[in-house]
């Protein structure tokens, strides 16, 4: 992805959290420099990674397969501090979350408004394969059973728990708008706890053709 087109998605989904009424916290406005020399007072923001994460999954194609993300909140399993994570997220229509599980996460996927969330889950093997049996799961705490890659379809206030190693894709259903996305769960570690089906990227490659707006939290290391 190109730097702009980074600046480009965050300028946008700052303004779809203000159309919603989703106030950020005031460092989601600093400014690169801002960052400078902080790291005594912001270590628990740049440790624990929170702030914007604009990934196309390394697809170079963020429309069609990307998510926007912006983590409030993180705790971190060496530090054995917070036990919890919290995120706000976007997604277009037809805006693909590739198929993936967590080893070891657990999690609430909320649609907090906009349009409707489009979700498909599989149960995985014991080789982390695809399994053929039927997925039961918690929709607002009310269990539910579905087949394999069928699709649920959450709408704005609805929420579903994700137990780990249930492999789950996610994106906008297509004519019912972009999607303001929550999550709430266990601590969040993108290095160590995903498993995507097919072999992709979690982050992308930057090109920096500008500079940045506003750092994402895999800037952190090189700015500070």
């Amino acid at each position: 992805m190109k730097r702009s087109e980074v600046n480009s998605i965050i300028t946008e989904a700052k303004i779809f959290f203000e159309q919603h009424q989703f106030k950020l916290p005031q460092w989601a406005e600093w400014s690169p420099e801002k960052w400078r020399g902080i790291y005594g007072k912001c270590s628990e923001i740049i440790d624990n990674k929170l702030g914007w994460d604009i990934t196309d999954f390394g697809s170079g194609e963020f429309k069609k397969q990307g998510l926007s993300l912006f983590t409030l909140r993180n705790g971190n399993w060496s530090k054995k501090d917070k036990r919890y994570c919290e995120k706000i997220m976007i997604a277009d229509e037809e805006q693909e979350t590739p198929l993936h599980f967590h080893w070891n996460k657990t999690e609430d996927i909320i649609n907090r408004g906009g349009g409707n969330l489009v979700m498909e889950l599989y149960l995985s093997t014991a080789d982390d394969k695809l399994s053929e049996e039927p997925v039961k799961v918690s929709i607002d705490g009310v269990l539910t059973t579905v087949k394999p890659g069928e699709s649920i379809i959450l709408l704005p206030g609805q929420s579903i728990c994700l137990k780990s190693r249930v492999y789950h894709k996610f994106y906008g259903q297509k004519g019912k708008g972009r999607v303001l996305i929550g999550e709430v769960s266990a601590v969040n570690d993108d290095a160590n706890d995903n498993r995507f089906y097919d072999k992709i990227g979690r982050f992308p490659e930057i090109v920096e053709d500008v500079k940045p707006v506003f750092l994402l939290a895999n800037d952190y290391e090189e700015y500070l």
